[in-house]
């Protein structure tokens, strides 16, 4: 008996170790992101080197983001919040403070870029940065020349007055489904101040969409890349990566549409899009580990010159495109620097006043 008994304890003990090392093996980080916004071989490369497995969800608004961090139990361990947002959850408690030991790569961010950051998030104590970049004017050139004529596309003027917006009606308009960053592009161009939240500034940039509504087609915040690539799109308010992403899909198509980004002359809105881990995260030494391996000069770089936008790791650029690198629609000059405005969080009453003009706006009320 003794010999069988001996192999009962080495496959019992051989199953244990087994079962040990495959629990070993499952260790998973779940991230939510927006759409479009990375490399997948990223992924695949993180889970080649590291051993976990990447459960990756995305959106494409950040209040769907905000409605399930502040809800509780969102089941993510690494989300990308915008500059505003992550402000306000902050201080909702809805993140955790990084443990700085375990992220060495925050060596490599881009000082200009975490001071900025530091606006919503003092001393960057919650999040490092992912992408940035500028909310401005994607065109299917050749559908606005045919439309409006020799006029240069370099300002708000294009879009904002009715008679060109009506112009544009036929060929298809898009507005940013992005109600922060629009109303605050809307004020800047009235001569407000762009972070005001004042309810008659609030009210004044919503206006400024009320004019163009009957010319206005859509408002989303995703969709609008394809559709510009097709042909289907003359004009948007859009972020400069998407726009650029989608004159690289037309160019792949080769269907003949000519796409370009313009920051108009009047100055428009720069955003941060950053990592965070939720103070409920159930997998947060996976969560650093995920953020840290972002945060490699070599693998952040692969992701700007894949979604064409500027990341805020200055150790990264001597790895990312030129064709990127030098596109100031990407990492803009420093004269146009100066013209770009973020903005503060809006507080529950300026936040209600904002989602009822809106939603005024959208519906066409």
């Amino acid at each position: 008996m003794r010999p069988h008994l001996l192999r009962l304890l080495t496959a019992a003990a051989a199953t244990t170790l087994m079962a040990t090392v495959a629990f070993a093996q499952e260790r998973t980080v779940h991230v939510y992101n927006w759409s479009d916004y990375i490399d997948e071989s990223v992924l695949e490369e993180f889970t080649k080197e590291t051993g976990i497995k990447v459960v990756y969800d995305v959106f494409d608004n950040n209040d769907v983001v905000e409605t399930k961090l502040l809800a509780g139990g969102s089941g993510y361990d690494v989300v990308a919040p915008t500059g505003p947002f992550l402000a306000r959850q902050i201080q909702a408690g809805v993140f955790q403070k990084l443990d700085k030991t375990k992220l060495p790569n925050m060596s490599n961010m881009w000082p200009e870029v975490s001071e900025r950051l530091a606006k919503y998030d003092p001393g960057n104590e919650y999040a490092v940065n992912y992408m940035w970049g500028t909310t401005g004017i994607g065109y299917n050139v050749d559908k606005v020349k045919a439309a409006l004529g020799d006029v240069p596309v370099d300002s708000w003027d294009i879009l904002f007055k009715p008679e060109n917006a009506a112009k544009l009606k036929s060929c298809g308009i898009n507005i940013l489904d992005a109600s922060d960053e629009t109303f605050a592009i809307a004020m800047n161009y009235i001569g407000k101040d762009p972070d005001s939240k004042e309810t008659a500034d609030l009210q004044a940039g919503g206006d400024v969409y009320k004019a163009i509504r009957p010319s206005v087609r859509t408002f989303n915040a995703s969709a609008y890349i394809d559709e510009l690539a097709n042909g289907d799109t003359c004009i948007t308010i859009g972020w400069s990566g998407d726009i650029l992403q989608a004159k690289d899909r037309a160019e792949e198509a080769k269907n003949g549409v000519n796409v370009e980004y313009v920051i108009p002359k009047e100055g428009t809105y720069v955003w941060f899009d950053n990592l965070a881990i939720p103070a409920d995260a159930k997998n947060v030494a996976e969560a650093h580990e995920f953020i840290n391996f972002m945060m490699k000069p070599e693998v952040i770089a692969k992701s700007s010159n894949y979604v064409q936008y500027a990341n805020g790791n200055l150790a990264s650029q001597k790895f990312v495109d030129k064709d990127v690198l030098e596109n100031p629609s990407v990492y803009p000059p420093e004269d146009v620097m100066k013209k770009l405005f973020a903005i503060s969080p809006y507080g529950p009453r300026e936040q209600r006043v904002l989602n009822r003009v809106w939603t005024e706006i959208k519906t066409g009320n």
